[in-house]
């Protein structure tokens, strides 16, 4: 009996043996870029999600995000971010907050924690909107909040809330950083920043490697909401990927500007359960083009709802 144990024990011995290269030739080996080039092959910006996700070096606690994000003098633009410059009853200001009270309403009814803020074309006010709904969240206390760049063919936010592009979600995207070390927070308590980061060649491709998922999966505990500032609908496909990943979606439209049947257009990139609601900004004609929204908290005939 010895002998036999004996003999398994070393036939164990010498399969793991020969298993163990095979494995460590596999993790090493030069990661494929999608169509199964490499990345050499001038598709430098497509990382396949097979290749080294970067990972958190320590446990996922409040304590590590606090201790390892950024922390940073943020300079922004108080003409256009409503609830940094002190006065509560600033102009737009109870608009976000009646926003804030319908997302609340619908959050009863649904899971919702990760909303895509969309438009139909540029300029519509998706940033704006995306940025200042962060803020009146994060104006609860003891919330936290997430604001991400997913722009990266215009981004916008860092220049909005005055501060750095990089690093960001095109290099956690890209595989060369990880969550913490994208993430940023300035003066305001409880708000946090991913912005877009590195300029790329392939945004699309790369919002479609499925990193960004997991990165949602990863920090989805540590935040109350997760807002997602994407480009717009209709020109680029980038807005319907990052809808699948979220749990809603929030549509700009802008008042006597956008055409019709481009928001109709817009629309139909996301499923009919997907849209929470519809912002019509811009509808009074002011120089201050944000003091009034249109908002259906059910995503239903928004267009015809009243405030």
């Amino acid at each position: 009996m010895s002998r036999i144990h004996e003999a398994l024990k070393k036939a164990e011995q010498e399969r793991a043996e020969l298993q163990a290269p095979a494995e460590s030739s596999f993790a090493a080996g030069p990661p494929m870029a999608q169509g199964g080039q490499h990345p050499g092959d001038g598709h430098a910006d497509v990382v396949p999600l097979t290749s080294a996700m970067p990972s958190f070096a320590s446990p996922f606690s409040l304590e590590n995000l606090l201790s390892r994000c950024q922390q940073l003098q943020w300079k922004p633009d108080t003409k256009t971010m409503l609830f940094f410059n002190g006065d509560d009853a600033a102009r737009g200001t109870e608009e976000f907050r009646t926003l804030r009270s319908r997302l609340y309403s619908t959050r009863e009814k649904m899971p919702l924690k990760k909303i895509l803020v969309s438009s139909a074309l540029p300029k519509e006010g998706k940033s704006f909107t995306a940025a200042n709904l962060a803020q009146v969240l994060v104006r609860q206390h003891g919330r936290r909040v997430l604001l991400v760049d997913a722009d990266l063919r215009g981004p916008r936010l860092h220049l909005m809330l005055g501060t750095t592009s990089s690093p960001g979600l095109a290099d956690y995207l890209l595989g060369s950083s990880d969550e913490f070390s994208i993430m940023q927070q300035g003066p305001m308590e409880g708000l946090f920043l991913i912005p877009s980061g590195k300029e790329i060649t392939n945004p699309a491709e790369l919002i479609s490697n499925g990193r960004l998922k997991i990165l949602l999966q990863r920090i989805d505990a540590l935040f109350d909401w997760i807002i997602i500032d994407s480009p717009p609908a209709v020109p680029v496909s980038d807005a319907g990927v990052l809808a699948k990943v979220c749990d809603g979606v929030l549509m700009v439209v802008r008042s006597n500007a956008t055409p019709v049947d481009m928001a109709r257009r817009a629309r139909m990139e996301f499923p009919d359960q997907a849209l929470v609601g519809v912002v019509l900004n811009g509808t009074d004609g002011a120089a201050i083009p944000y003091t009034r929204y249109y908002y259906d908290g059910d995503g239903k005939n928004a267009s015809e709802s009243k405030s």
